[in-house]
């Protein structure tokens, strides 16, 4: 784990990229904000998660990261140890973690629920939804990190989403004070997680429909081996894809409100 800090005194404030090793957006955000290296008006910390996996190319080294917390300091895996390293290092930080997906091109933000946080500061950052993961949240960060803003930045590997990571982390720290100025705030959708759709064993997988648009009752939604899987009430796509997910096509969703 690398842990660079610009600013001096307690950072209150973080991001954090590579928590995943195969999603280099979030990294490369880091990086040039380090290159840029903007005067802060209040300490922040830089992560850089897991570092042996993103050196190998890979998304985990033993297990998924997101999937590890709160983690043990003397854990069986790199990922369960480096889960509890990197939750103390984030202890009492208003944290933004940047990932990507192999689903949507268009960044959201991902909150275990629509609190303070998520009311202040996902208005001001340059998203098209936030979803409230609620239940499904074993593991991941918002169990060790709570004050935690996950953002899917783009399509993995791509440059947009790098491009989209620097924008996203520039909002984040203009609207915890980082940096100075006040980014406008807008009407933002939120989607709150329902089920998981879940996909069987198959050779090939096709979806039929996009990400945030309402699926309707007996819409056909996804194809398996070319047998057509049909709706059987409504529901928003949420991290829906052909290959995403080995069990899953991706999660179905409520449309709940607005913040903003």
């Amino acid at each position: 784990m690398q842990v660079t800090k610009l600013g001096e005194g307690r950072a209150e404030v973080a991001v954090v990229g590579g928590i995943h090793g195969d999603e280099p957006c979030g990294m490369r955000a880091i990086e040039r904000l380090l290159r840029d290296a903007p005067e802060v008006r209040r300490p922040v910390k830089l992560v850089v998660a897991n570092e042996e996996a993103a050196e190998r190319g890979v998304r985990y080294v033993e297990e998924d990261l997101n999937r590890a917390f709160p983690g043990y300091p003397d854990g069986e895996t790199h990922e369960k140890r480096l889960a509890y390293e990197l939750a103390h290092e984030l202890e009492g930080c208003r944290t933004l973690a940047l990932h990507s997906t192999q689903s949507h091109a268009e960044p959201f933000a991902v909150v275990d629920g629509v609190d303070d946080l998520a009311r202040t500061v996902c208005p001001r950052l340059p998203v098209a939804s936030v979803v409230e993961t609620g239940r499904f949240v074993e593991g991941r960060i918002f169990k060790a990190v709570p004050d935690t803003i996950e953002v899917e930045c783009g399509l993995q590997g791509t440059e947009d989403a790098a491009a989209n990571s620097y924008l996203l982390v520039l909002s984040f720290l203009t609207a915890t004070g980082v940096l100075p100025g006040v980014p406008p705030a807008r009407d933002t959708p939120v989607f709150r997680l329902v089920r998981r759709i879940p996909k069987g064993p198959a050779s090939e997988y096709e979806v039929f429909v996009e990400n945030f648009e309402r699926v309707d009752e007996g819409e056909t939604y996804a194809a398996v081996d070319g047998e057509s899987v049909v709706a059987e009430d409504q529901f928003y796509p949420v991290l829906m894809s052909s290959s995403g997910y080995e069990d899953v096509f991706g999660y179905a969703a409520d449309r709940v409100g607005y913040v903003g």
